[in-house]
């Protein structure tokens, strides 16, 4: 329980930078006192700096937050959104794939997929990424094909990235992008990270016949400090709960397909 309210505490600092007692309390629904022992924990592993009421991601850590952190919030929405996902890849297709934790998950579920094991043994499906873990998740099953980027290894993140990433995914063609983001807004539309990040999606998305997002309902109007696309530039949002005005206006506006998955 401790290390999930400590997770959900970094990914509020991922998004604000910085948070109060009082914001961790009224989100986690703690109290001051295990608000306060939270942030000192994640202080004390210099993940952090404890400052006057609350704490603030170290400026000069280039902290980013491990794959096993983020794995742990809103895991069974993840689950849920990737089963969907993998709903709308066929035999055949060529799947591009970002790093992330629903991203993965997505890369699980391909792999398990019965409509995507022909029975005569032959190749289900081809999974582009340029993240290592996704690689691993995928590469044994004998009905895939895994295609990696080149590129730099971002260590916590197992992601490659750079000019090398870059160039190596615009040579592909893919059926379909997949891209994890950090939030999906009316007005800016997906979001991500950094912009390594927004940079190899974009180059996934372009070399796409179709590009599907995946968000669970928590990223529903958040935005990250990097845009992605333009909701123009995506056909199909895959999340576990329909999205709330002004968000499904503009999802509408756009043209972009709603999926819910089974529970939403």
């Amino acid at each position: 329980m401790r290390q999930q309210r400590l997770a959900r505490i970094l990914d509020l600092l991922s998004r604000d930078g910085h948070v109060t007692v009082a914001q961790v309390r009224e989100e986690l629904g703690t109290s001051d006192a295990t608000a306060r022992r939270d942030l000192d924990a994640l202080a004390q592993q210099r993940l952090v700096v404890r400052t006057h009421g609350g704490a603030s991601v170290l400026a000069s850590s280039g902290y980013e937050r491990p794959l096993a952190d983020k794995a742990s919030v809103h895991a069974e929405a993840k689950e849920a959104v990737a089963r969907a996902a993998v709903g709308l890849v066929a035999v055949g297709d060529v799947v591009g794939l970002n790093g992330g934790t629903t991203t993965t998950e997505v890369a699980r579920e391909l792999a398990r997929a019965d409509h995507l094991a022909p029975a005569d043994g032959s190749r289900g499906f081809t999974i582009v990424t340029n993240a290592l873990n996704i690689a691993v998740e995928v590469a044994a099953r004998p009905h895939a094909r895994v295609v990696m980027s080149g590129g730099t290894v971002r260590p916590r993140s197992l992601e490659l990235s750079g000019p090398a990433a870059r160039r190596s995914l615009e040579e592909v063609v893919l059926d379909v992008a997949v891209l994890g983001v950090e939030g999906v807004d009316a007005r800016f539309g997906a979001t991500t990270a950094d912009a390594g990040e927004a940079d190899i999606g974009r180059t996934l998305a372009g070399a796409a016949r179709r590009v599907v997002v995946v968000a669970d309902a928590s990223k529903h109007g958040r935005t990250g400090p990097q845009r992605l696309l333009d909701l123009e530039r995506v056909d199909v949002l895959v999340t576990d709960r329909a999205p709330e005005q002004p968000l499904a206006g503009a999802l509408a506006d756009a043209g972009v397909r709603v999926v819910v998955a089974d529970g939403g």
